[in-house]
């Protein structure tokens, strides 16, 4: 194949350009936001969590869409930094209950100018006119991807056995 075979392909490939936005929207979080030190996955659980106080990190997956192991580590790392507390359930000792803390709040709060910003620069891109059928498409696509993952949920990584070595 030729390079501009190539180039035309990617050009036209939906997958391919959901990332590269996806990209540019990260590019431009890490110039608005990044400096604080929370990544726009961080910001999102501290956003779904100030929003959903209480709900349990199986919960907050579906409110997210982000995969349960990572959303796991994110919420891991959040703890460590002091930004959400974790508590077992009354009704289900099982499950934990996620909170922010005051200093979540605060990091959320710094964050949230930034993070408008990208949504507002993304979509300065975009003729006034097709904005409204852009989002209405994204959400189209999140939708069947919600029947999708209700359907069959991901299944959890299998952990890997180590051999015990003579």
């Amino acid at each position: 194949m030729t390079i501009t075979k190539d180039v035309k392909q990617f050009s036209r490939s939906p997958s391919h350009l959901l990332k590269r936005a996806a990209q540019y929207a990260n590019l431009i979080y890490m110039g608005e936001v990044g400096k604080s030190g929370l990544t726009q996955r961080q910001f999102t659980v501290l956003l779904a969590v100030d929003n959903n106080d209480g709900k349990s990190q199986t919960e907050l997956v579906k409110i997210t869409g982000i995969d349960r192991s990572t959303l796991a580590d994110l919420v891991a790392r959040l703890l460590a930094q002091g930004y959400l507390q974790r508590k077992r359930t009354k009704d289900d000792g099982r499950t934990n209950a996620i909170r922010i803390t005051t200093v979540g709040k605060k990091m959320l709060k710094m964050a949230q100018p930034g993070a408008e910003e990208v949504d507002r620069q993304m979509m300065a891109l975009i003729a006034a006119s097709d904005r409204k059928a852009f989002i209405e498409n994204l959400a189209v696509l999140a939708a069947e991807m919600d029947k999708i993952e209700e359907k069959d949920p991901p299944k959890p990584a299998r952990k890997i056995k180590s051999r015990k070595r003579a």
